[in-house]
């Protein structure tokens, strides 16, 4: 069994917004995961399926496999370092903002029978 993989740091998503994307391609060979992606209205989508198509390019290119036999063995959606802002509120006050930020990964595999 190899695997290839492809790694995103810092998307300015918030990760429990992502793993809404990472959900639709968890296990799908790699022709569904790309139309699932294509297809979703979601940010995450757009943003998963670029590293998706890197990872397919790692496997392409690495390990002479061939795109119909790829699968999606992992993909996680981590934490990243949050951009800490403030919003000035009335009397002098302020409330913080936080903007999150993601890391992706994933794993792709050529074996059939990985889950």
């Amino acid at each position: 069994m190899q695997f290839a993989r492809a790694i995103t740091k810092y998307v300015r998503i918030s990760p429990r917004k992502a793993r809404y994307a990472a959900d639709l391609i968890r296990g799908l060979d790699v022709e569904q995961a790309t139309l699932q992606l294509l297809h979703s209205k979601l940010k995450g989508g757009r943003l998963i399926k670029k590293t998706l198509d890197s990872a397919i390019a790692n496997a392409v290119t690495q390990m002479d496999a061939r795109r119909e036999t790829l699968k999606v063995h992992e993909i996680r959606i981590d934490p990243g370092p949050i951009l800490r802002r403030a919003k000035p509120r009335s009397r002098g006050s302020s409330v913080p903002v936080n903007k999150r930020t993601s890391h992706f990964t994933i794993v792709l595999t050529t074996e059939t029978g990985a889950k």
